[in-house]
């Protein structure tokens, strides 16, 4: 399939590499242009905008920050809309606001384009090994269309609804992982704190009820205090105040991803937001006395 893809961030250059190892014909643009280089040494078309990159693709990816990266990547002036034409499919992989969502997909509907949100989880780990776990929120024929180009991307991909369910099951996500890393966070402080062997602790609760992927691949950082990065504070942070303002549009009491919310906001005031989500556990242990 011909395929554009915007936004050679750590997730899409890697997402649209994939795409490529896939045998799909890829245009790809970055607002830095540097960041096209290596995905165009790997075969890759380079295009001066979004809308030059969208002419002619059948499919169109988006991989870039915030709402209004989106926005203006897709609804701009050189925008995504001023080069796709009916029939094409814009699936925007970017975590933002399910309003937003469908704002966005209606504009483009005018046009006769169609749009997915499938926002993603695994970080760039999953996205250099091509096993993310992608939501995907539209209409069914879309999903089919863009699903050989979605297959090279993720290992999971589910279709969870219409327009904006992408969205709101990405903001479940984030809210869920926060309180797993918070959890882990706590438990290996007061772990830490009691003088006991946290290696065979892990060991010992990856067993039972307390197993998860943050238990078994994010502790040891949170044991040595060292924070290398996987996914970053300060997106996470992002996803977080998205998921927030959903809540307070749906009147739903999210106590404890207000306190992750809060923590991060103090990393990333500390100079940590470009660190792993796990230096969570940095506010922990200070507050335990362990720094």
């Amino acid at each position: 399939m011909k395929v554009a893809f915007i936004g050679m961030g750590t997730m899409g250059a890697a997402m649209a590499l994939n795409i490529l190892k896939a045998g799909h014909e890829v245009t790809v643009h970055n607002r830095t242009r540097e960041r096209e280089e290596p995905v165009a040494e790997a075969g890759a078309r380079r295009a001066g905008s979004p809308k030059e990159a969208a002419q002619g693709a059948e499919i169109v990816v988006t991989c870039v920050s915030d709402t209004p990266d989106v926005e203006a990547v897709v609804l701009g002036e050189n925008g995504i809309i001023q080069g796709s034409t009916a029939g094409t499919v814009v699936v925007v992989m970017s975590t933002i606001s399910p309003s937003a969502t469908r704002r966005i997909g209606a504009a483009l509907a005018k046009k006769g384009i169609r749009m997915l949100d499938a926002p993603v989880s695994g970080g760039s780990e999953g996205a250099q090994k091509g096993t993310l776990a992608i939501m995907v929120g539209g209409a069914a024929e879309d999903v089919a269309k863009a699903m050989p180009v979605l297959s090279a991307m993720g290992k999971t991909i589910t279709h969870v609804g219409p327009s904006g369910a992408g969205q709101f099951t990405k903001a479940i996500n984030q809210v869920i992982v926060g309180g797993f890393y918070l959890a882990v966070a706590e438990g290996m402080t007061f772990g830490l704190k009691a003088g006991l062997d946290m290696e065979k602790v892990v060991q010992a609760l990856a067993g039972g009820a307390a197993g998860s992927w943050v238990l078994n691949f994010r502790s040891g950082n949170m044991i040595k205090n060292e924070y290398p990065l996987g996914f970053r504070v300060r997106l996470h942070r992002k996803d977080v105040a998205i998921a927030m303002q959903a809540a307070r549009e749906l009147g739903v009491f999210l106590p404890t991803t207000a306190l992750v919310e809060q923590i991060e906001n103090g990393l990333i005031s500390q100079g940590y937001g470009d660190e792993d989500l796990s230096a969570l556990a940095r506010l922990i242990r200070q507050q335990s006395g362990l720094e």
